[in-house]
């Protein structure tokens, strides 16, 4: 494989990755509520989940003010955890139900990097003794 090809897949992904994010924040940040409900996101005020899974996006980046150090860690990878989750469990549905192949392609790439990152924070969690987390019991098998 020539270096140029190799460049080119590089330049692919990030920007895969660059409209993963876009197309995410735009979501949010625009209140799509169906979205974030299949993402695993809640849009109203009601009681949280033990596993932080019904969380709004303004509710796990409130879970992380006024902590630091280890604290703000353990909370965060937690969060960011549980995002991931809901990001590939929206994937898996865009990969079989998606008409448009840029879109399924787009839905293995969300999949690949995101369970990556999950398994990367899970070695951290364990490696940092935060272990007992329950996003932990979430992101099983991908």
């Amino acid at each position: 494989m020539s270096k140029e090809s190799i460049l080119y897949g590089v330049i692919g992904l990030l920007g895969g990755i660059v409209i993963t994010v876009a197309v995410a924040s735009a979501s949010v940040n625009s209140n799509n509520e169906g979205m974030m409900q299949m993402m695993g996101m809640r849009t109203d005020q009601a009681s949280l989940n033990d596993d932080h899974s019904g969380m709004t996006m303004d509710e796990m980046s409130s879970s992380l003010k006024g902590k630091t150090g280890d604290d703000f860690d353990k909370a965060f990878i937690s969060e960011m955890i549980v995002h991931h989750q809901g990001a590939i469990d929206m994937a898996r549905l865009a990969q079989s139900n998606a008409k448009h192949d840029e879109i399924k392609k787009l839905a293995d790439a969300i999949v690949t990097a995101q369970s990556q990152e999950i398994d990367e924070m899970q070695s951290w969690q364990t490696d940092w003794g935060y272990k007992d987390t329950p996003s932990m019991m979430m992101h099983g098998s991908h």
